[in-house]
């Protein structure tokens, strides 16, 4: 028999907009609390009846569920950005799009990527000085849009247009946060000046997109860049291809996801490593010993296992996206409750990924947890940092790998420290990011051939 979700035990409302000020003034902190109501948490967001999902069997359900459970209308926002995208569409249309997109992204063809992802991080870092004060966050967002920009188009794009991009990208974020603290009540045609600020960014980012398709379309230059090879997907049963709109979207989306995520999930990760020198340590031996002194590459990425425990406990505890949303798009249901048309569903990395059920000392940054056995013991749905169900990031693989590579590539170069007393405050966006960057003080490493010890 099925029940009302709406008659679970809920967190206290102690405002007219019922839990949306609390939401929007402390998401992580307020969501966190919701965990200790139960499995489905009701909430009510304005006029919004919404519910946060904890267990794990549910949050699979409906990330399976694609047909039942929409995009968020806060995502939706999100086409006058991404148009229609592998990030924004639903139905036939998103469908039709990842089967057109994923040969693109296997991983035999993503790997022939590693090779620009450590030039791009060692060009980088040939412009650091011993001693400096740097915002790590403004750095490694700029070294993986470079990346991205790079394995999308394939030649040096003008320094312009990749400064285009990044800008509308950056206010697109902003937009997007001020909008979540409002619940998207303040409709974007509406001319007040973030509205106006963002829509001109937007044209001036499709501007510079859509001239380097056309330059693209009309090159005689064989490439094998991400663009290329989307623009050369066919159907294999009508034949029919990306036109230049579809293109644009896939491309914008491409760049957001892209370099973003990867940008955070650095960031934080140098937090972390400055936070815990113990860690820092023990990653150090390990480069030491595998890389003696050399660029990393993909084929050592096997052997670097414990710098990729780094990257996912860093992602564990600082999910590249903090909060997902779905929408009934009709009356349905979670296990055995019944969830009404339209109610919002929110599903958070932030409070699964640090559930003391799941993780023991869950809130410790232990990069040597991330063992086979947890692994196997983990329920589907507890560590989803790439989401999952069908809508999986297409880029997990990508992500992962870049990740990797330039943690590598940096660690083994500099020692980098935080600037004592300068706030840190997690933004949780489209994606969770240092909200006021990240001020470090950075200090050159000797490069040392390994001794023969083994990783302290």
């Amino acid at each position: 028999m099925s029940k009302d979700v709406f008659e679970l035990s809920a967190p206290p409302v102690n405002s007219i907009v019922g839990h949306l000020l609390e939401l929007g003034q402390d998401p992580l902190g307020f969501l966190s609390r919701c965990r200790d109501y139960g499995d489905i948490v009701p909430l009510q967001l304005g006029l919004t009846p919404a519910c946060l999902v904890t267990n794990p069997d549910y949050i699979e359900e409906v990330l399976k569920n694609r047909q039942d459970f929409i995009k968020s209308r806060g995502l939706r926002s999100l086409k006058t950005l991404l148009g229609e995208g592998l990030l924004t569409a639903e139905g036939e249309s998103w469908l039709w799009q990842r089967r057109l997109a994923q040969p693109v992204f296997h991983q035999k063809r993503i790997n022939g990527y590693s090779q620009i992802m450590v030039e791009y991080a060692n060009q980088m870092l040939q412009t650091w000085r011993d001693g400096e004060t740097r915002d790590i966050h403004a750095d490694m967002m700029q070294l993986t849009l470079e990346i991205v920009m790079k394995c999308i188009f394939s030649a040096e794009v003008d320094a312009g247009e990749a400064k285009v991009v990044a800008n509308a990208l950056d206010i697109a974020m902003h937009w997007f946060e001020s909008k979540r603290k409002q619940n998207f009540l303040v409709w974007e045609w509406f001319p007040r000046p973030e509205n106006i600020n963002y829509r001109r960014a937007i044209t001036q980012m499709n501007e510079a997109i859509d001239k380097l398709i056309q330059e693209r379309r009309h090159s005689q230059e064989k490439t094998h860049d991400l663009l290329t090879m989307l623009m050369e997907a066919k159907d294999e049963q009508t034949g029919q291809q990306m036109d230049d709109k579809l293109l644009r979207d896939e491309v914008a989306t491409l760049m957001l996801a892209g370099h973003e995520t990867t940008a955070n999930t650095l960031s934080w990760t140098w937090m972390l490593l400055a936070q815990n020198p113990e860690v820092r340590q023990k990653l150090q031996s390990e480069l030491d010993q595998v890389l003696q002194g050399k660029l990393p590459t993909l084929e050592n990425l096997g052997k670097l296992v414990y710098t990729q425990q780094v990257i996912k406990e860093s992602m564990r505890l600082y999910p590249p996206v903090s909060l997902m949303g779905r929408e009934a798009a009709v009356d349905t249901q979670i296990g055995d409750y019944e969830i009404p048309q339209g109610t919002s569903i929110m599903i958070s990395q932030w409070v699964m990924h640090r559930h003391p059920k799941y993780f023991e000392n869950a809130e410790a940054f232990q990069p040597e947890r991330w063992t086979e056995e947890l692994e196997k013991q983990l329920p589907k749905g507890v560590y989803i940092p790439f989401g999952d169900g069908p809508r999986i990031c297409i880029g997990k693989g990508f992500a992962q790998m870049e990740a990797a590579l330039l943690l590598a590539t940096i660690a083994q170069s500099f020692q980098i420290d935080l600037v004592p007393g300068y706030p840190i405050v997690p933004q949780p966006s489209i994606t969770l990011r240092p909200e006021n960057g990240l001020k470090v003080e950075i200090k050159q490493i000797k490069l040392k051939a390994a001794s023969g010890a083994g990783i302290v």
